[in-house]
């Protein structure tokens, strides 16, 4: 006879999100980036307040502006999971010193994240710099900023 599965238990691909580290999250996805134009391939790994960890890689296209961010696609797949809240992020690039996320991503991990949450930007050769949201987006836009609309 064939047991149900318990809704509240996690499955293994769940398990295996909340094992992984962000800094090999964001290397692994890094390596699928789709960067023809500038072979800049970026990963993005960010957890989310359940544990588990989500990460995107930059798409291009050739109308440049059409392309996505590593950041957004990490956030895409944590909301798709049905989470809204992110507690730490990893970025990682080939470059000489660490990239930080661009204006928009910086906006937009704000938006699920909070002041204090910890960001690490890395390097492929291993150099890291550690900051944080506030740190990113002094003055971040937020939802108070219309509680009178």
């Amino acid at each position: 006879m064939h047991s149900p599965v318990c809704p509240f238990q996690d499955t293994p691909k769940q398990t295996e999100r909340h094992s992984m580290s962000l800094s090999d999250a964001a290397r692994t996805v890094r390596a699928n980036a789709y960067a023809p134009y500038s072979n800049f391939k970026v990963g993005a790994a960010i957890r989310a307040a359940s544990g588990e960890v989500f990460s995107g890689c930059n798409v291009e296209n050739v109308a440049y502006p059409e392309g996505t961010c590593a950041e957004a696609g990490a956030i895409a797949a944590m909301v798709a999971a049905g989470q809204t809240e992110l507690t730490e992020v990893y970025v990682i690039a080939d470059s000489p010193a660490p990239v930080p996320p661009c204006g928009g991503c910086r906006q937009k991990l704000m938006e699920f994240g909070q002041a204090d949450t910890r960001v690490t930007l890395a390097t492929t050769a291993g150099t890291e710099i550690s900051t944080t949201l506030a740190e990113l987006l002094p003055g971040a836009f937020a939802s108070a900023h219309m509680d009178n609309a």
